[in-house]
Parts: C-alpha cells; sequence; structure tokens
C-alpha cells in the first residue's frame, strides 16, 4: 500500500513538472512574437527601452505624382535615402497625386505619400472631394517646400489674363488631383466657373504635349518651380505664365488661408520678369499605423539628406520648418525628430 501511494505521488509531480513546462514555454513564444507585425502592410508596438522596433516591413512605396513633375524626382531621391538609413527597399510610385495618394494610403497601396497641405486637411475634414470618404488613418512627417499654382500657356496663345480663359480648351489636372481643386477656386475668384471653359483633366505630360500639338490652350500646373513638364515645353516653344492681379490673391487667401503669395523669379522658363502667382505647400504623409521607430528613421533621413538634393526645392527642405503649415496631426516618429534637432 505504502508502495503504491510513493508511485501516485510520483506521476503526480511528473504531471506538475509537465504543465509547468508547457506554460514557460507558452509564456515563451508570446514574448518572442511580440513587436512583429506578420506582414508588411501591419505595424508592431513600440519595442524595449534602447532597441529599435520598425515592424516587419520588407518593402516601402512612395506615392508621387505624374512623372513630369515635381513629386516623382524627388521621390525617387528620398526612396534612395530611405533605403539606405532604414535598411528597408523604399520605392517612388507614379501616381495620380495629391487626392489619388490620399486614398490609396487609406486603401493600403501604399506606406508614405506625398500631398498638398489643403488635400490633406480637406482629407482628414471630409470637405470637398472627401466629403463621402474621410482619412483619417495618415499623419505628417513634415513640410517641404512651397508648390506654385501655374497657369501655363503659349505668348502665341494670346492668353493674358484668367478672363482670357473663357470657352478656351484648359486642362485642370489629374481627375483627383490637388492641381483640380486649385484650378476650381482660382477660376472662383476670377468670377469664372467650370462651365467657363472647355476642361481637360490631364497630367502634367498629358497637358505638356497638348500644348504644343494646339489640342488645348492653357494648363494648371500645381508644382514646385521650375518644373519639369513646363521647361519641356519651352524647349519647343515660348511659354507664358499667367500672373494673378494682387487683389485676386488677396481675395483667395481670404476665402482659402492656406494659399500664399509666391512669386516666380525671372529667368524661370526663359521669362525677363517676375511672375506674381500663389502656392499651397507640399509635404509628406504616412499611415498613421506605421511604428515610431521607422517614422523617426524615415524623418531623418529626407531631412538630413536633403541638402544633398540637386533639385532646385532641395533647398527649401529643412527641419527647422518641417512643422510649419502642416494643417493635420504629426506622426509620433516625426515629432520625436524634429524635438531633438
Amino acid at each position: 500500500m505504502k508502495n503504491r501511494k510513493l508511485y501516485l505521488l510520483a506521476i503526480i509531480s511528473m504531471i506538475a513538472m509537465l504543465v509547468l513546462a508547457a506554460c514557460g514555454t507558452s509564456d515563451s513564444g508570446d514574448s518572442g512574437s511580440s513587436g512583429s507585425s506578420g506582414d508588411s502592410g501591419s505595424s508592431s508596438d513600440g519595442g524595449e527601452e534602447g532597441t529599435s522596433d520598425k515592424g516587419d516591413y520588407k518593402n516601402l512605396s512612395i506615392l508621387t505624382g505624374g512623372a513630369q513633375g515635381t513629386y516623382y524626382p524627388l521621390g525617387g531621391s528620398f526612396a534612395d535615402f530611405i533605403s539606405k538609413e532604414t535598411g528597408i527597399k523604399t520605392d517612388a510610385e507614379v501616381s495620380q497625386a495629391s487626392a489619388s495618394n490620399m486614398i490609396d494610403l487609406k486603401e493600403g497601396v501604399a506606406e508614405i505619400a506625398f500631398v498638398q497641405t489643403d488635400i490633406a486637411y480637406y482629407a482628414t475634414k471630409g470637405e470637398l472631394m472627401f466629403e463621402d470618404e474621410v482619412v483619417d488613418e495618415i499623419a505628417a512627417i513634415g513640410n517641404l517646400y512651397p508648390e506654385t499654382v501655374q497657369l501655363v500657356t503659349l505668348e502665341k496663345n494670346g492668353i493674358e489674363s484668367y478672363e482670357d480663359l473663357k470657352g478656351k480648351k484648359v486642362s485642370i489636372g489629374a481627375i483627383g488631383s490637388g492641381t483640380a481643386a486649385n484650378a476650381e477656386q482660382l477660376l472662383e475668384i476670377h468670377g469664372l466657373t467650370l462651365d467657363d471653359i472647355d476642361v481637360q483633366n490631364l497630367d502634367f505630360g498629358e497637358s505638356q504635349e497638348s500644348i504644343q500639338s494646339g489640342q488645348i490652350d492653357a494648363a494648371f500646373v500645381t508644382a514646385g518651380t521650375p518644373t519639369g513638364a513646363v521647361e519641356g515645353l519651352n524647349a519647343v516653344a515660348k511659354v507664358s505664365i499667367v500672373p494673378i492681379e494682387d487683389d485676386k490673391a488677396e481675395a483667395l487667401i481670404e476665402k482659402y488661408p492656406y494659399y500664399a503669395k509666391e512669386v516666380i523669379p525671372s529667368g524661370t522658363y526663359g521669362s525677363t520678369e517676375d511672375v506674381n502667382a500663389v502656392s499651397v505647400g507640399a509635404m509628406l504623409v504616412v499611415k498613421d499605423e506605421l511604428p515610431e521607430d521607422l517614422v523617426y528613421e524615415i524623418t531623418k533621413a529626407i531631412y538630413e539628406n536633403a541638402p544633398s538634393l540637386t533639385h532646385d526645392k532641395g533647398k527649401y527642405i529643412k527641419k527647422e520648418t518641417g512643422l510649419d503649415g502642416v494643417g493635420i496631426k504629426i506622426h509620433p516618429g516625426a515629432q520625436k525628430y524634429f524635438d531633438e534637432n
């Protein structure tokens, strides 16, 4: 009987040890899996102090704009900077620009995007073109440079003012672009509507080709100057940028305060005098679910390497102005970088 009790106690002890071992293995497995996103489209919680937690991203994509605009060449440089800083392969993608980029970010097409400051504001507030689809899953990396709204035509077309656009074939930019919103607002401030022109929805490259061939009379282009498409057009014909009068610029800014007065300097596109214009800001945004450490490294890569950019807009991309005029929430990783600098 005594031996039998000892035998039972031994079995119970063995079972208890097995249960404890199993629990220890389970705890270890949970600990090892925390902080891993599991796929390239999700984020992770912050890692332990002193470690870098960038999630499990294998690739990153930056949505830019048309190949003939300013976003695309800058995006290519940014992709190189980010790849080197983070060790994650990053690519710049041609897109339909600002408004379309916001929808694509929401749908998980990419992780990073260029956008006009006004369009980002509309997206997060569900206004204008985003009335039926609020995009609140984004956060800002930072302000980049001013984007000038340019009304481009040829001198031979005889368009010297906004009023001269009546009845003309005019590209207002690709559908869903920030340029289209700018064009409508500038027409409005001049007492015009889209019904007063023959609207064409062309990207910058298509606008260049269509003005050159005589298929359209003018085009709105919102981009950093000098803009590749406009330079290309000026290489084959004499370009004219239609100025905005000072009182109209002030009326525009009073109604839409995200605009600012801008001057296109003499010599741009071969001009012999300054041209008055208006601008909005260009900035970078990310999906707000990206890990803080990763966005910190992305922000650092861009602002620390901006001085090496060969594009004219590189001189405007400074950490000192990175938070100017952003208008939407800042990603914690970007905020950390700016706080340190």
